[in-house]
């Protein structure tokens, strides 16, 4: 009805550029919004104040034109104008009963559009440094991307996951270092294990397993080999420089080959673990993309010769800087040390161009909220690049901070006490965790309360929303147990008679579905779903207590079964875009 609203008020505005009351190059943006009072219809518009300047009228009289100009439609009963110039409109009794038509016809397909036109999209999510497993942390921005993914693709984009394997940096260095130290522990090699080493029992377990990538007779030295000359750890020494010091001499031990190996046999721990827990958890990648590869192919060196060649690089002390300043940065940056060792960042202006060229026309990153710095410096990479720094949006995804009766839980990925995102999932369930996960904007804190996740209550809301489902899924069960059928066509062919005010209710809500799904895509704001879909449980739960679904009445029977087949549609469709189950039984 909106868009048949906006198309009657766009044929208006141009009848009165017509007759010149409006000038010729206006082109308003029409916003029809619900009415939250039903005394003043069921849309309303603001047309009339956002063209009174232009025009040179008063709200009231722009109003009261474009009304005189609007199309006939016989979707439209009447129109007001209220206030200072706001425009209402009364929709016709029978417009509600094809948005129950519209839904039971389209099913699975009620609520998709095509307003992304096919437009190439790529959102980038996780991306967590391969170094252990997911923790609760990662888990909010993995339900985050894959619902927005979920919701540009229902909105019509061609959308594309990627997950950007860290494989190439320090932090791997690191895991590689911890897992050989402990692997020569297991060996009876007595050390003062390094304080900035990954300590989870995942690294015991990579150790353990070292030997089938590895010859043990080239892993194993003493510890008077391993640490002589290596600076003190804290807390008297540099932990910083102390695990940089023991990369380096595990690189020199080992050789080229023997440390490849522990490297990658503990990349491919960790990536395995990972990959397993985010299948378990509904999130699914079309592409794992290595870092490693942008230096492999060299496109580390293209991005970094394209940014030369447009001048926008400096050598200083050795090391070659990116003029990142003169593009909104705050300074500039390194993108080559003094030692001839390519920057992260290099790596991420590599990784910026290989999107581009494979033809990505909006790309999304999704990372932690401790990237904010990174935004200017990304922005401003495109730009030195030729790229219109618009294609990129950088979503901020806060924290998740987990609570369990009433007090905090505490987290260090590094020394290993953490809370994996599979122990949250095998505490409370996938379909709370992603529900949880999404409910806030991205950028706001989350505050995960594990009691209330796994409570059988209506303050739940993931348990509102499915029990909701479940409820009118028992109405079937009802339907059969006294021998009647559902007779859908009948039921079509009565909407007139669901004139309630609780019925109208509920179908004015599940009428905004599809415009939720769009918007929600829009704007990239998941939660919005949420919300939604627990408004649509209150709406049908006040429908419930308010009325028998199940009566003699034959059409009046399945006028209201047809109501309550739409509404769990509707609930399906939007449970199905937050990978969050419709359970029929609770």
């Amino acid at each position: 009805m909106k868009a048949h609203l906006e198309a009657l008020f766009t044929q208006a505005v141009q009848r009165l550029i017509q007759e010149n009351i409006l000038p010729a190059d206006i082109q308003p943006r029409i916003q029809i919004s619900n009415s939250k009072d039903p005394s003043h219809g069921d849309f309303a518009t603001n047309l009339a104040l956002m063209l009174a300047k232009p025009a040179g009228q008063s709200p009231k009289v722009l109003a009261e034109k474009l009304i005189n100009a609007l199309p006939e439609s016989d979707r439209v009963l009447r129109v007001e104008i209220a206030g200072p110039g706001f425009i209402n409109v009364f929709q016709q009794d029978d417009q509600l009963s094809r948005v129950l038509v519209d839904i039971l016809n389209q099913g699975e397909r009620f609520g998709h559009s095509q307003t992304g036109q096919g437009k190439r999209v790529q959102v980038e999510f996780v991306s967590a440094n391969p170094t252990g497993p997911l923790h609760v942390g990662h888990g909010r921005g993995a339900a985050y991307g894959a619902t927005l993914a979920n919701l540009l693709d229902a909105a019509g984009y061609d959308v594309q996951r990627e997950y950007y394997v860290n494989d190439a940096g320090r932090q791997m260095d690191i895991l590689a270092a911890s897992v050989w130290l402990r692997y020569l522990e297991q060996q009876g090699v007595e050390m003062d294990f390094p304080s900035n080493g990954y300590r989870g029992d995942y690294v015991y377990d990579m150790a353990v397993t070292l030997e089938q990538a590895c010859d043990s007779q080239q892993l194993i030295h003493s510890a008077d080999t391993v640490f002589s000359g290596i600076p003190a750890d804290a807390p008297v020494g540099d932990k910083e420089a102390h695990i940089d010091a023991l990369i380096a001499r595990a690189k020199h031990l080992l050789g080229e080959d023997v440390y490849r190996g522990v490297h990658d046999h503990a990349l491919s721990a960790v990536i395995k673990g990972i990959q397993s827990d985010l299948e378990a958890f509904r999130v699914h990648f079309d592409t794992w993309f290595s870092e490693r590869s942008l230096m492999d192919t060299g496109a580390v060196a293209k991005a970094i010769q394209a940014l030369t060649e447009r001048g926008h690089t400096y050598t200083e002390s050795g090391a070659l800087w990116f003029k990142s300043s003169a593009l909104g940065d705050e300074k500039d940056r390194v993108i080559v040390r003094d030692n001839g060792q390519t920057t992260y960042f290099a790596s991420d202006i590599a990784y910026v161009l290989n999107k581009v060229d494979r033809g990505f026309e909006k790309i999304i990153y999704v990372w932690g909220a401790d990237h904010h710095g990174y935004i200017p410096r990304m922005k401003a990479a495109a730009q030195a690049l030729g790229v219109d720094p618009n294609r990129l949006n950088i979503l901020l995804v806060q924290f998740a901070n987990l609570f369990r009766g009433g007090e905090p839980v505490q987290m260090s990925t590094r020394s290993g006490q953490f809370v994996t995102l599979k122990a949250l999932c095998d505490e409370v369930g996938e379909d709370a965790a992603r529900f949880f996960y999404v409910m806030r904007r991205c950028e706001q804190h989350l505050d995960f309360d594990l009691d209330l996740a796994k409570s059988q209550t209506n303050e739940n809301p993931v348990y509102y929303v499915q029990y909701a489902h479940a409820r009118i899924c028992s109405i079937w069960r009802q339907l059969d147990e006294k021998s009647y059928v559902y007779d859908e066509q009948t039921g079509m062919q009565h909407l007139e008679i669901l004139a309630s005010p609780q019925e109208k209710d509920l179908i004015k809500v599940l009428a905004r579905f599809p415009e939720v799904v769009a918007r929600a895509a829009e704007n990239e704001e998941p939660h919005a779903l949420t919300h939604y879909l627990r408004e649509v449980s209150q709406a049908f739960h006040a429908d419930y207590n308010a009325h028998q679904f199940i009566v003699e009445e034959n059409t009046l029977r399945n006028a209201r079964l047809c109501l309550a087949q739409a509404t769990r549609q509707v609930l399906r469709n939007g449970l199905k875009l937050l990978d969050v189950s419709a359970p029929e039984k609770m």
